[in-house]
């Protein structure tokens, strides 16, 4: 078997998609950062460097709440993008304080823990449904099946948008995350650009819509949450409806479908698991862990910074690998182990710092739901065909994951 080299890094590789974990074995054997010409970012692979950064404020999501682009050395997007940014750049994911402060501080006036925590018994009943339809049908695509129309129906649920209209939530969403791939193409830019247009159309009707008939949803709290006589707008409330859907269900997708192709693959961890439904709520934290959702997260250096004696400058983008950070041996003891009674567990697949995923506990209640719902009703849940990566790195998942029952 061949050393492994640079190339070891290659995201654009399916065989490094597959498996990456060797590489960021690797990675971090080689210091605690390197740079990547290909995407001209520094590569940060350790743990303790991951969790620090993600705190720290000379790092940004954007860089325009203090430079122009020229100011920054970088050229600006092209103006055929702009309903992408535009919809993206008001999005908390993308604000750094004041702007970010203020909109998650108005944004979790409404979604609140009481909020997510109501939901309990809805997401439990949904999934129940969803196994019962793939056991009735003998099996069928895990994706397609439970993990897609899980979360898909939960947010849509929680904004309010009528079943009649959540057809095109997904591929809108699928869409628009295609332009958080490293060096997206033109093609996957004009469906983003597409779908950034077609989503901003559908929710300013919609909240025009509660606007005039307030109801018991997020959108409703969205328009009435005020601080001081501070109110979101509606450019940063639709981007706020856009980023719940899409980080709150593409994330819970993959976890569940790489969660359960893990699991296939360590049938001893799977019997345990099935042996002792009490193990869902850690085995969850473990999936997470062992597969991550989230590959990569992007800062821009807003200010000098030295990491390991390499001093990297303003206007430099740092790429924080996650999934390496959560297999880091200096943190979790045989990280290559799929270990589903893991108790000293602080992955960082949430993230950390002011952009901590603020829905962490709503997937957190959608992958215990549908976990725990395949475990009662689909005892002998296997595997039918060997599923098939998707080419994406940053968010990393399966094209399917074919099953069978009974």
């Amino acid at each position: 078997m061949a050393a492994p080299s640079d190339l070891a890094f290659d995201p654009w590789d399916p065989a490094f998609v597959a498996d990456p974990y060797p590489a960021y074995a690797w990675l971090r054997e080689q210091g605690r950062v390197r740079y990547f010409e290909p995407t001209d970012q520094w590569l940060v692979a350790h743990h303790a460097d991951v969790s620090a950064l993600l705190r720290d404020r000379r790092l940004g999501r954007t860089y325009l709440h203090r430079f122009s682009h020229e100011e920054f050395g970088r050229t600006p997007p092209p103006p055929e993008h702009e309903p992408f940014h535009t919809l993206n750049d008001h999005g908390m994911l993308d604000l750094e304080p004041p702007d970010h402060t203020r909109i998650r501080r108005l944004v979790s006036k409404a979604f609140t823990p009481r909020t997510v925590d109501r939901l309990r018994p809805y997401v439990r009943e949904l999934a129940d449904d969803l196994v019962a339809g793939l056991v009735a049908a003998g099996g069928g695509d895990l994706l397609r099946d439970v993990a897609e129309p899980l979360p898909v129906a939960v947010i849509a649920e929680m904004l309010g948008i009528p079943e009649s209209d959540r057809a095109p939530l997904r591929p809108w969403s699928a869409d628009i995350c295609g332009m958080y791939e490293l060096n997206p193409s033109e093609e996957a830019a004009a469906k983003a650009v597409r779908a950034s247009v077609e989503f901003s159309d559908y929710l300013r009707d919609l909240i025009a819509e509660r606007r005039k008939n307030p109801g018991d949803d997020l959108i409703s709290g969205l328009i009435a949450a005020h601080d001081e006589g501070d109110r979101l707008t509606e450019q940063e409330m639709i981007a706020t409806c856009v980023l719940l859907l899409n980080a709150g269900h593409e994330a819970t997708v993959n976890s569940t479908v790489n969660g359960w192709w893990a699991l296939f693959r360590h049938p001893g961890q799977l019997a345990a698991l099935r042996a002792d439904h009490s193990l869902v709520p850690t085995a969850v934290e473990e999936l997470l862990r062992y597969d991550t959702p989230l590959q990569l997260f992007e800062r821009w250096v807003l200010d000098e910074i030295e990491i390991d004696g390499q001093v990297i400058p303003r206007g430099a983008e740092i790429a924080m690998l996650f999934g390496s950070a959560n297999h880091d041996p200096a943190v979790f003891a045989d990280p290559s182990r799929l270990d589903l009674t893991r108790r000293d567990n602080p992955h960082i697949s949430f993230s950390a710092g002011i952009h901590y995923c603020i829905g962490a506990p709503l997937a957190r209640i959608e992958l215990a739901a549908s976990m725990t719902s395949l475990l009662e009703r689909a005892p002998t849940l296997r595997l039918a065909a060997e599923p098939v990566r998707k080419p994406n790195f940053v968010i990393r998942g399966l094209e399917g994951l074919a099953v069978e029952v009974g």
